[in-house]
């Protein structure tokens, strides 16, 4: 067995995402189980760089993690040839001009969404990395959760029919960080720092979409922003100046439609903290993160309205349980996985930068469509 190591510059593993579920949790985890098999004989072996602003954090990072190499100097980094990966978990208002860089210094690279604060510059994005022929890889997470893993098994074996309608909701209340701690950062909630919901969450329904069902063709928004004041990490009040909500709908290529509303000012009342319900002619389903269920034609009770008398029957019994049939990894380690092999052996993968410039350009026509008050064609996005 031939072990060979590929060294990733991660810039933003500080924060909370970028060292939970990247550095923790796909990078590490690789190392913990010996590496990456490749099956031909070769075991890639994932050398982390950890790169930011802030040297203590760095520092008591590596140290916890028992990591030798960090940086505060990107520019020195990406002029390492040893380094072959940039990645990047930064706010996403810093993120486009780092990826240049790192594709202009020859890395290949893969980066968390949104890929830049605009659709022009994901667009540039794509095509200067396909121009320098570096291979480059968009986080599309929730594709390889088990929940959606199992609604593309139903989807690919004719369960549906023709498909209908997608019913999404996501959201929780996030703290306004007064009388408890706020479970997000303070620029999640400033426009002028890149915050909202619709620029967080948009290029993620757009990928779920594209992905399962077909490539969104139209969009129409309305954005809120519910809690106007909140409290910042210093328990500073500040102005809340970014969407917290926003209630789209959204028409696919084939005729289906989707509705799926964003918040963080709701509480709970679903099993997961996202689930889709998706309705066909032969059956429906609805999928969280983590299960699925569903009702098929045959199966379907006989629904009666009557407001007069209680109802007699609990309507989640009436549906069954997906089985997992396959054992599911970490989502984020599962993508990790097939980008290490796509830039070792070039395996196919197209989840990459022009993908998350149409995540981008879903949320730029959302917040257009939501201040225009009207419905956005969404153009196909080519290089």
């Amino acid at each position: 067995m031939t072990r060979k190591t590929v060294r990733i510059a991660m810039n933003g593993v500080t924060g909370r995402m970028g060292h939970r579920q990247h550095l923790v949790r796909s990078i590490l985890a690789l190392r913990d189980q010996g590496g990456l098999d490749l099956g031909d004989g070769t075991v890639l072996w994932p050398e982390p760089v950890l790169v930011g602003r802030r040297e203590h954090a760095l520092r008591a990072l590596a140290e916890r993690h028992g990591l030798e190499h960090w940086s505060t100097d990107l520019d020195a980094v990406l002029a390492d040839p040893s380094v072959d990966i940039y990645f990047d978990a930064q706010v996403t208002s810093a993120r486009q001009e780092a990826i240049t860089r790192a594709i202009e210094a020859g890395k290949h690279v893969y980066t968390e969404k949104p890929t830049a604060t605009g659709f022009d510059g994901a667009l540039a994005l794509a095509r200067l990395a396909h121009a320098r022929g570096v291979r480059h890889g968009v986080v599309q997470d929730k594709i390889f959760l088990p929940g959606l893993r199992k609604l593309k098994r139903l989807v690919d074996g004719g369960f549906f029919g023709r498909i209908l309608s997608v019913r999404g909701e996501f959201g929780y209340w996030v703290f306004e960080g007064d009388w408890q701690q706020a479970q997000r950062p303070s620029w999640n909630y400033r426009a002028e720092d890149g915050g909202g919901i619709v620029v967080d969450m948009f290029p993620h329904w757009e990928y779920v979409l594209h992905e399962l069902f077909g490539r969104v063709t139209s969009v129409q928004a309305l954005t809120a922003t519910h809690l106007p004041q909140r409290w910042d990490e210093n328990g500073k009040p500040y102005d809340a100046t970014a969407d917290d909500a926003a209630y789209g709908i959204f028409e696919l290529d084939g005729g289906a439609v989707a509705q799926i509303n964003s918040s963080w000012a709701v509480r709970v009342n679903r099993d997961e903290l996202v689930e889709f319900q998706v309705d066909g002619t032969e059956g429906s389903a609805v999928a969280g993160l983590r299960t699925c269920r569903v009702q098929h034609r045959s199966t379907t009770p006989r629904a009666v309205w009557d407001p007069d008398v209680p109802a007699g029957e609990v309507f989640r019994d009436q549906w069954q349980e997906v089985p997992d049939n396959t054992l599911f990894d970490n989502g984020f380690k599962a993508q990790w996985e097939l980008f290490l092999k796509h830039v070792h052996a070039g395996t196919p993968y197209h989840w990459d930068l022009l993908a998350g410039a149409r995540g981008v350009q879903l949320a730029e026509l959302g917040l257009r469509s939501a201040a225009e008050g009207r419905r956005i064609a969404v153009p196909e996005v080519a290089l």
